[in-house]
């Protein structure tokens, strides 16, 4: 049987679940079978044989809800893989992934993921406040950096499958 993944997201602009669904895609390629999901929404693990939870990162935090589902499912993840991914920095520079990973891995303490994967984010000033709204627009995601982690994530998950 095919393993089945669940991707839960936490966005709070829309670039996240951008992501990922652009992952499930490519897990969808690797002929897994997947479901996309808010991770505030998720309300049972069991039937997924493993998870990628992606979250926005803003001024240093981890979207609330991605922190919540770990807090939730924290038991019933410590028996599947876990993939987790993260936006945040406005630019994709190694620096400023470097602090956004820093920052992850706060919000991860006492869960260890397989794998873990920080991508450069997107301003979009229209959809901002003031004074955000002044800033320039940016996307620094790297379609490419993405879809190499979700083969990693695919190819982690079957392996885990198999071994057990």
């Amino acid at each position: 049987m095919r393993p089945s993944i669940l991707v839960a997201h936490a966005s709070k602009r829309g670039s996240t679940t951008e992501v990922a669904t652009f992952v499930a895609e490519r897990l969808r390629e690797r002929e897994l079978v997947v479901d996309v999901r808010p991770a505030a929404e998720v309300e049972d693990l069991a039937f997924y044989d493993g998870v990628v939870l992606g979250g926005s990162l803003y001024f240093g935090r981890w979207h609330e809800d991605a922190a919540r589902f770990l807090k939730r499912f924290r038991e019933a993840l410590a028996d599947r893989p876990l993939a987790v991914f993260a936006l945040g920095p406005k630019t994709a520079s190694p620096h400023d992934l470097a602090e956004s990973r820093a920052q992850l891995d706060r919000a991860l303490a006492g869960v260890e993921p397989t794998t873990v994967a920080v991508f450069g984010g997107v301003i979009d000033p229209a959809k901002l406040r003031f004074p955000f709204s002044r800033m320039p627009a940016s996307d620094a995601r790297d379609w490419a950096a993405i879809a190499a982690w979700a083969d990693e994530v695919a190819s982690v998950i079957t392996r885990t499958e198999v071994a057990v």
